[in-house]
């Protein structure tokens, strides 16, 4: 993939879709790119995090308590808590094929977030987004 299509996916994440291009683009300098082998966990229940990740490429499974909840494809993110604080993660995320994932630490992200104060702002609009459709989602 090229660095274009790594923006799209960027954009597409519901935390980041307040952002300019401009700020887009300063985030998509902090972010790694990962290729995942089939079978690897991503996020393990129970452990803290320290990263979030976008799929640019593949699928994976969220599960929680050994039980399948969810299926992730290309442009899904998961982990953006762990950007804000040091608590366990609430589900496992494993790779259900081989993967390209976009990874954002916490430490490059709270280093953006001191260094642009305006950013924090957009931010916190795209995770109230997020929590507020997570939230209209039903009950399984």
């Amino acid at each position: 993939m090229k660095k274009d299509a790594y923006l799209e996916r960027l954009a597409e994440v519901p935390m980041f879709q307040a952002l300019s291009k401009k700020e887009l683009i300063a985030i998509s300098r902090l972010v790694e790119t990962l290729d995942v082998e089939e079978g690897r966990v991503l996020a393990k229940e129970g452990a803290t995090g320290h990263e979030f990740f976008v799929i640019a490429q593949g699928t994976a499974t969220v599960s929680r308590g050994n039980r399948k909840v969810a299926t992730l494809g290309a442009g899904d993110a998961f982990g953006e808590l762990s950007l804000l604080e040091h608590q366990p993660r609430n589900a496992t995320v494993t790779a259900a094929t081989s993967m390209k994932v976009l990874v954002l630490g916490q430490r490059e992200f709270l280093s953006a977030i001191e260094t642009s104060p305006g950013l924090s702002l957009k931010l916190l609009k795209g995770m109230a987004r997020r929590l507020r459709e997570a939230d209209a989602r039903p009950v399984q």
